[in-house]
C-alpha cells in the first residue's frame, strides 16, 4: 500500500513538474566575442502553436529587439488546416524584424498533400521562405549571404518507416544550393544531422531545429531524435565543425522532459 502511494505522489510530482517545464519560455544567449549581429532563432512551434504561447514569443521578440529573425522548420503540424494563428505569428514577427524560415518536414509534409494553404498563409506575410534560395543582406555595413536549404522528405521518413533514410550528401547541397557564395553565409537547415555536410559546403554559421534537444534530456544530452534513434550527435546547442558553427535550438514545441522550450539569441 504504501510503495503504490509513493508511485502516485512521484506521478503527481512528475505531472506537475512536466507542466510547468513545457509552460517555461527561457531566452538564451550566445555571443561571438566582439559581435554586433543580433539574430533571434526560434524552431519548432509544433504542438504548441495557439494564440496564448505565441504571444508570449512576441513579447520576448519585441524585448529582445533582434536585427535578423530565423524560423527553422516545423512552425506548424502536418496535421493542422488552419494557418491563421501562424499567419498571425509571422505577421507580428515581421514588424520586428526581417524573418527568415525554411521548411520543416513537417511543412514538407504538406507539399507531398499537394496542400497549398501554409504556403499561401507565409506568401501573405514579408516572412522570406528560403526553398533552396538565398539572397544577399547588408546589415550595419556588414555583408551576408542568408539562404535556406530543404532535403528530400525521405531522409526524415522513408515508405512510412525511420528505416533505411537516405543520406544527404554535399553533392545533394551543391544540387540544391550551388557552390557556397563568398559573403559570410548564414544557413537555415532544419535537420543538424547533416552539420558536416553544411560545414564541408562552406557555411559559416548553420541554424537547425528538429531534434527537439532529444526531447528528455539527461545530464546535458538528448535522449531520442525524431527518427527514434538515441542519443543524436547534433541535439541541442553550439557545436564547432571544421571551424564552422552549427547552431541547434530545441525548440518551443512538443512535450519535452528537463529540456524547456526556448528562444535563442546569438549576437555574432
Amino acid at each position: 500500500m504504501k510503495f503504490i502511494l509513493f508511485v502516485l505522489i512521484l506521478t503527481i510530482i512528475v505531472a506537475i513538474y512536466l507542466y510547468i517545464e513545457n509552460y517555461l519560455l527561457l531566452v538564451k544567449r550566445h555571443e561571438d566575442q566582439g559581435g554586433n549581429i543580433k539574430i533571434l532563432h526560434l524552431s519548432d512551434c509544433h504542438k504548441r502553436n495557439n494564440t496564448d504561447f505565441n504571444k508570449r514569443i512576441v513579447t520576448a521578440s519585441k524585448e529582445e529587439k533582434p536585427d535578423l529573425i530565423f524560423i527553422t522548420g516545423d512552425i506548424v503540424s502536418r496535421t493542422e488546416t488552419d494557418f491563421s494563428e501562424t499567419e498571425r505569428l509571422l505577421t507580428e514577427l515581421c514588424d520586428i524584424a526581417p524573418v527568415y524560415m525554411c521548411m520543416g518536414n513537417h511543412e514538407q509534409s504538406f507539399i507531398h498533400n499537394n496542400q497549398q494553404e501554409f504556403l499561401d498563409a507565409v506568401h501573405r506575410t514579408k516572412a522570406e521562405l528560403l526553398i533552396n534560395r538565398g539572397e544577399a543582406v547588408k546589415i550595419k555595413g556588414r555583408e551576408f549571404y542568408i539562404c535556406g536549404v530543404m532535403s528530400e522528405y525521405s531522409v526524415y521518413k522513408k515508405d512510412g518507416s525511420y528505416k533505411n533514410l537516405d543520406d544527404f550528401t554535399l553533392d545533394d547541397m551543391k544540387k540544391n544550393l550551388g557552390e557556397c557564395p563568398e559573403e559570410m553565409v548564414l544557413l537555415l537547415a532544419h535537420n543538424p544531422l547533416f552539420g558536416a555536410v553544411y560545414a564541408e559546403w562552406g557555411a559559416d554559421y548553420t541554424f537547425s531545429g528538429h531534434i527537439h534537444g532529444g526531447v528528455v534530456r539527461l545530464f546535458g544530452v538528448g535522449i531520442l531524435s525524431p527518427e527514434r534513434k538515441f542519443f543524436p550527435k547534433y541535439s541541442k546547442g553550439i557545436y564547432d565543425i571544421s571551424g564552422k558553427k552549427l547552431l541547434v535550438s530545441a525548440g518551443v514545441g512538443k512535450l519535452r522532459m528537463f529540456n524547456p522550450p526556448e528562444i535563442i539569441i546569438y549576437k555574432i
